[in-house]
Order: C-alpha cells, then sequence, then structure tokens
C-alpha cells in the first residue's frame, strides 16, 4: 500500500472510531450545556429595562383583552384604565412572576428527549411557519406540503443537536383550520419523538388536536402527567393588543395542560420601537401580560417567556432575521429571562439568504453563537429556515445541525483542571515521549470527548476532497437528505394511528410512513 493509502486508510479508521456512538455525559455536546457567557446588557440595564416595562403594563395597559381574560385578571387586580386597556399594577406582575411556573421539564414521547428548559440551560430547536420550501435543484421555491411537514420531523428526529421539533412549516395542501391543525399536529408528533410544539388557528382545532394527544399518551391523565406538545400562541398583535383568537386557544391550552409559548414578535422600526432597547421592553412587557393572563387562569401553569423582537430592514421595511441586531436583540431576551428565573425561548437562525450558502452559514453561525452564550433556555427557528422564514429546506437541517454543534461546543467553553493543564503530559512527550502528543494518551481519551466532528462539513485537504468528488456542502447534505428519509421511518405511533385516522380527518398516506418497495416485490 502507498505512503498516502495507509494515511487515508489511518484517517478513516480515526474517523470511523469518532463516529462510534458514545454516552450522552462523555459527548462533547449535548442538550442543556450551561450558556451566560456573552451579556450585552449590564445588571444595571436590565433592571433599567424590566422597570420600563412595568411602567408600560401600568400606564399603557393592553388592548383588545377578551372579556374571559378581563375577567380573570380583574380578580387578580387588573383593572380597565380610561382608554379601556387592561392595565397590570407593578405589584401584580411581580407577584405573578414570583409564583410563577419554574423548573418543568418539556417532555417527549420518549423519556430520553424530555428537556430541562431553566436556569442557562441551553437547547436548539426549529420553529416558523414557512409557506414554501427551497428546492436546490431547481433554485426555486415551491408551496409547502404536508408531506414536507411529516419529513422534517423525521430528519430532526435523527439529528443529535436540534433537540425539539416546533412546526417549520404550514401545509399548503390542506384546507381549512380543522384540517390544517390536525394534519399539522399530526405529521409532527408522527415524525419524531422528541418534544412538539406548534401553533392552532382555533380553540375548537385545540380541543380536538388534544383528543388526539390522549390517545397517543395513553388517556388524558397520562398526557396530564407528561405533555409531550406545546402550544407556540402568538397572543398578541404588537404593538400591545391581544390577539383574540390565540388568546381563545390559549385558554383551551391553560385548562388542557398544555405548555404554552408566549409569544411577543414585534418588529423593530414597524410593529415596535426601532430602538433595540425600546424594541426589548416592549416584548417584555408584553410577554409580562401574557404570563399575568395565564396564571389568573390558573396559577402555576406551564409557560415559556417568549420574547421575540424581530428587526426591519429600515432601508425597504422588510424583516431581516439575519441581521446582527437580531441576534443582539435575542441575547438580550435571554438576559432577561434569567433576569426572572423564568424558562425562556428567544429565535436566532433565520437567515435573510434564500438558499443555504455562504451568507445563510455566516449569519446563522454568528447569531447561534452569540445567543446560545448568552443563555437562552430555549431556541426556536434553529435549523432548516431561510430567506427570513418564508422559506424552509430539509438539507439546512442538516447543514444547521452541524453549526448548532459548533455552536454548542463554544458554549461548553474551556474546562480547566489540573489534569487539564497538561504538566504531566507536557513532561512524558518532551522528556520521555517523541516530541508530539498525536498518540498521548491524553490525545486519545479527549479525542471523542472535547471535540466537535461536523457530519457535513468537510476537512479533508484539496487532494482527498478531489478524490471525493468535489462536492459541496449542499451536495453532501442532499446526500443525507436522501439516506435518512430513505430509511428513517418511526413506527411509535403503530398502536394507535388507527384509532387516529377512524375519528380525525389525517391526509397523510400511511404509504409515506415507510419505506418503498421496489417494483416487482409484493408488499
Amino acid at each position: 500500500m502507498s505512503s498516502d493509502g495507509g494515511r487515508r486508510g489511518g484517517r478513516e479508521a480515526r474517523r470511523q472510531l469518532r463516529a462510534a456512538p458514545l454516552e450522552e455525559a462523555l459527548r462533547p455536546v449535548r442538550p442543556g450545556l450551561e450558556g451566560g457567557r456573552y451579556r450585552p446588557l449590564g445588571e444595571g440595564e436590565i433592571r433599567t429595562i424590566h422597570t420600563a416595562a412595568l411602567d408600560v403594563l401600568e400606564r399603557l395597559g393592553m388592548a383588545q383583552a377578551l372579556p374571559s381574560c378581563i375577567e380573570a385578571c380583574t380578580a387578580r387586580g387588573a383593572y380597565l384604565n380610561e382608554h379601556g386597556r387592561l392595565s397590570f399594577p407593578r405589584a401584580l406582575v411581580e407577584d405573578v412572576v414570583a409564583g410563577a411556573a419554574r423548573r418543568f421539564p418539556l417532555f417527549g414521547q420518549e423519556p430520553r428527549h424530555d428537556l430541562e428548559p431553566w436556569g442557562s440551560k441551553v437547547h436548539f430547536g426549529t420553529a416558523g411557519a414557512a409557506v414554501h420550501m427551497v428546492d436546490l435543484h431547481t433554485r426555486e421555491y415551491r408551496e409547502s406540503l404536508l408531506r414536507d411537514l411529516y419529513d422534517a420531523a423525521r430528519i430532526v428526529d435523527a439529528l443529535d443537536h436540534v433537540h425539539f421539533f416546533q412546526r417549520t412549516l404550514v401545509p399548503r395542501d390542506m384546507v381549512g383550520a380543522m384540517e390544517l391543525d390536525l394534519n399539522t399536529i399530526y405529521a409532527c408528533i408522527a415524525g419524531t419523538t422528541k418534544h412538539v410544539g406548534t401553533s392552532f388557528c382555533r380553540g375548537d382545532t385545540l380541543n380536538a388536536g388534544l383528543e388526539i394527544l390522549h390517545l397517543v399518551a395513553g388517556g388524558e391523565a397520562a398526557w396530564r402527567a407528561r405533555p409531550f406538545v406545546s402550544l407556540s400562541c402568538c397572543f398578541v398583535v404588537p404593538p400591545l393588543r391581544f390577539a383574540e383568537d390565540a388568546c381563545r386557544g390559549l385558554e383551551v391550552a391553560v385548562a388542557g395542560g398544555m405548555p404554552v409559548l408566549l409569544l411577543s414578535a414585534g418588529q423593530a422600526g414597524a410593529t415596535s420601537p426601532a430602538a433595540l432597547a425600546g424594541s426589548v421592553v416592549q416584548a417584555v412587557a408584553e410577554v409580562l401580560a401574557g404570563l399575568c393572563y395565564v396564571n389568573a387562569l390558573k396559577p402555576g401553569a406551564p409557560a415559556i417567556f417568549g420574547t421575540w423582537p424581530f428587526v426591519s430592514d429600515l432601508r425597504t421595511g422588510a424583516m431581516s432575521g439575519g441581521s446582527a441586531e437580531q441576534a443582539l436583540l435575542m441575547a438580550a431576551c435571554a438576559q432577561m429571562g434569567q433576569f426572572y428565573d423564568l424558562p425562556t425561548g428567544v429565535a436566532s437562525g433565520m437567515s435573510d439568504s434564500k438558499l443555504p450558502d455562504a451568507q445563510s452559514g455566516a449569519e446563522k453561525g454568528y447569531s447561534h453563537a452569540l445567543v446560545g452564550n448568552a443563555g437562552a433556555n430555549l431556541i426556536y427557528e434553529a435549523a432548516g429556515m431561510q430567506a427570513s422564514l418564508l422559506g424552509f429546506s430539509h438539507e439546512s437541517l442538516v447543514i444547521d445541525n452541524d453549526i448548532i454543534g459548533a455552536s454548542l461546543r463554544t458554549i461548553r467553553g474551556i474546562e480547566v483542571t489540573d489534569a487539564a493543564l497538561s504538566f504531566e503530559t507536557m513532561r512524558q512527550v518532551c522528556l520521555e515521549g517523541p516530541g508530539h502528543y498525536l498518540g498521548s494518551q491524553q490525545t486519545l481519551a479527549l479525542m471523542q470527548r472535547d471535540y466537535f466532528y461536523p457530519a457535513v462539513g468537510d476537512r479533508s485537504n484539496p487532494k482527498e476532497w478531489a478524490e471525493l468528488g468535489r462536492t459541496d456542502i449542499v451536495q453532501r447534505a442532499s446526500a443525507r437528505v436522501e439516506a435518512l428519509l430513505g430509511d428513517h421511518f418511526p413506527d411509535h405511533l403503530a398502536a394507535v394511528d388507527g384509532q387516529i385516522r377512524d375519528r380525525f380527518p389525517i391526509r397523510l398516506p400511511e404509504a409515506a410512513m415507510r419505506p418503498a418497495v421496489p417494483e416487482g416485490i409484493a408488499a
């Protein structure tokens, strides 16, 4: 064998060793790593924003509250001001924050996927309501379909660094709110056993969705013990107005034992102030109002502090999800959630690029590194999104899994221990060994535990790259997507799938949920 061949063979053996699965505690990155090292806001600035948000809630209040919201909140001390807006006194808000739910897990259908979104523990997941799929073969956008959503859930189910699956797209082939909502939740929970988040158009569709979840869980009591789906609820229409239909859904979710992501998604310069600090103030005020609402309905109900102020390109008014300002806003909101000690969800990875290209990678990379290191508990929109949430790409899921993994490694940081200071290792190498560390005991012990290796990112030299076909990252991601969709078919709903289909208008064909049978072979 040539020396080149020998080197390649040795490198491949080391690659296979690295690919061998490790115990969770020994992996270089994993869900729930502690962030919080990046802090764009000082302690005094955090308190100033908090005080301003309380001032907004007391002096301006919230418009368009449902009668049921007014009744529940005024019973706790809120009041209608002279403008007919629901105002929340400072003491009420502070009491609600003090008594709000903390330290509640977000469950998966399988316990190995349970998340602990508190403190500064960081988890990355998907989200979005894209209405288009990115076709990388034609470089065109097409309407998103139910099958695309199911396939996205299957891919996420197999990705190590995407820890939960929130609905990524809107199936445009569904007709009516009931069909849309029930098929969305079905496609999500059928495709993955990780925690799922989704939205519902109306309260009645959410009630029907809860019936499906009870069947999957094994009964209502089992569901309430381990609710594995959360409601993504845009309960406000910024600035400072309740969204009536979403609030009706919120009330159903709270009564049904479903965790609620309280989402405020104003757009700086359009529906929230252009000043970044003011945009944070408005988002914090709106979500605190939602927290008061939830706790007035049911004290201690699980709710996630979902401050998502978005950014406008002020030259055009269009959303700019990949901007540096967006990353700053989300990092600041992560700090506000830590200030309140509430489970906090923010957004990151909403590239403005239409394709998973160099721009997309750059925007997602710096966003994830900043937001993750700020210690946000749940980072939504983190994989698959293009065109500032208008487009979705299966290939981006796979590429972004690498970006998230690398970002998690920066969150883990550098461990400084007596062993890591490496004096004895240096002594052995310099005085007794070969003068390098390639084969040292420490290197072999740490090569898997401390070092992150990308799945589709390329680290070969130019000669090897040419021998392997000169592929780029999109080509490698496409091959990975094709492989996953060809053989990864979760079957955890098999026992109840027939019951669900008998009772509800499920449009995902059963044939799409199992491997294709080759032509000429009987099924």
